[in-house]
């Protein structure tokens, strides 16, 4: 059963196998004694924390091993926070954060520091000018993903690096989807990571600080990590963690150019398989084996059942297969489609064979779920006289209102509207999402007695 969800959890690499198994019988003991079995434990930590201070690019004594990488970015923005306060409380973040950036930046906020977000085109990229324009005189910390988790797409760390470091302001670079396949990006102050998306084991996290970057603890102080981690390492957990980077980011230059290749297959064949498909993310500056679609008219949480059910482990940030019932806070800040949404994320040595057949699945996967839907086929009926149309989609999620749109949009004349009343989240994206597939006007969103109304002129 092929995986395609390495993005949330890379299968667990054979290197950190043999080093969790062996570190289970050496490195038991408590690195902080002094006998002979700590002395054993503690060489064993060092070499780690060496192995992966060289795979990031930093000094052994600037890297901290934490029990996750969401404890990593949140121990590096508090810290950094705490470090500059006497600059003042302003963070900067980007719209498309992974959400354990956002939800410090919230805690932050919530405390009475501010937050600026940074938008990104539809691509979901940031740019350096928008980092500049947002940075001011009491900005304590800027915060910017190396690679977007759900669409793939590169951030260009080393140019908001630079406006950073004119600025004076530290950039908490959180790494975690790149570190095992990209070359690290430059000019980072603090940088994050998380060991199960390289393939190494879950509950291991790493937190660089640069020398010289202002850095307060925050919490009860502990005398492990610097300070920086508080309780026991889980010794053998780090050290297959280290191996494990060292030998992904060994082969990630030959496996990045096959998998690159797989992924542009995908990418280039879905459009053509599979109708109403909008591919997201940048289509050159991204992760080298990740791809995200999205398909009108399908219910996400039943695309992803109907895909598992024929072999393939995918992800979605479809707001069908969240327990909110929002659309993903990515798609919403690239103003992209968000119903049906799939993520594929293909791990070291998958097949081609892997690909074409998931090619080969997926159009009818999606047939069978748009006619359970009812979802319309083929373009607008011919117009009928009335000029404009009412549909009431209140209580009913996504994709239900986009396809009564879609079923009535030939009901009114070229030049006639369509009012489409939804409480749905996702319709406030989706449709004027299907209005620029179906090259329809999206005239805009009105208040209602519930929900929203949301205003469609038909063009053609």
């Amino acid at each position: 059963m092929p995986y395609f969800d390495t993005a949330s959890a890379a299968p667990l690499h054979p290197v950190a196998r043999q080093a969790l198994l062996a570190a289970l019988d050496e490195g038991w003991a408590d690195p902080a004694r002094l006998y002979r079995e700590g002395r054993r434990a503690r060489l064993l930590l060092d070499a780690a924390r060496e192995a992966a201070a060289e795979a990031v690019g930093c000094r052994p004594d600037e890297l901290t091993f934490t029990p996750s990488g969401t404890l990593a970015v949140h121990s590096g923005i508090s810290g950094a926070l705490a470090g500059r306060r006497r600059v003042g409380r302003h963070l900067v973040v980007s719209s498309v954060e992974h959400s354990s950036v956002l939800h410090s930046a919230a805690t932050h906020e919530a405390l009475g520091g501010s937050v600026s977000e940074v938008p990104v085109d539809r691509s979901g990229a940031v740019s350096a000018a928008a980092y500049a324009a947002v940075l001011r005189e009491d900005t304590a910390l800027a915060c910017l993903q190396s690679a977007n988790h759900e669409v793939g797409t590169e951030q260009p760390v080393a140019g908001v690096a630079e406006v950073c470091r004119a600025a004076g302001v530290p950039l908490l670079v959180d790494a975690a989807q790149s570190l095992g396949r990209e070359p690290v990006p430059e000019g980072w102050s603090l940088l994050t990571g998380s060991a199960h998306k390289w393939g190494g084991p879950s509950g291991v996290g790493l937190l660089a600080v640069r020398k010289g970057v202002r850095f307060a603890v925050q919490g009860p102080a502990d005398e492990r990590e610097s300070g920086r981690a508080a309780g026991f390492e889980n010794l053998p957990a780090v050290v297959a963690a280290a191996a494990s980077l060292r030998a992904v980011r060994a082969e990630a230059a030959a496996e990045s150019v096959r998998l690159r290749a797989l992924v542009d297959r995908i990418r280039a064949t879905v459009p053509e398989l599979v109708p109403d498909v909008e591919v997201v993310g940048d289509p050159v500056r991204r992760l080298p084996h990740l791809v995200t679609f999205s398909c009108l008219y399908v219910d996400g949480e039943t695309l992803l059942h109907e895909l598992d059910r024929a072999g393939f482990s995918v992800s979605s940030g479809s707001s069908c297969t969240s327990s909110t019932l929002t659309p993903s806070h990515v798609l919403r800040a690239m103003g992209v489609l968000s119903e049906g949404n799939v993520r594929v994320s293909l791990p070291n040595g998958t097949s081609g064979q892997d690909v074409d057949r998931f090619l080969e699945v997926l159009p009818r996967v999606v047939a069978e779920v748009r006619e359970r839907l009812g979802a319309p086929v083929g373009p607008p009926r011919e117009t009928a006289p009335a000029g404009t149309r009412v549909v009431d989609a209140l209580g009913k999620r996504c994709p239900i209102p986009v396809i009564e749109l879609a079923k009535v949009i030939g009901d009114v004349p070229v030049g006639g509207t369509v009012t489409v009343l939804s409480d749905d989240e996702a319709a406030r994206l989706d449709i004027p999402a299907w209005c620029a597939m179906r090259e329809q006007e999206y005239v805009g969103e009105e208040p209602a007695d519930r929900g929203s109304a949301y205003v469609v002129r038909r063009l053609s």
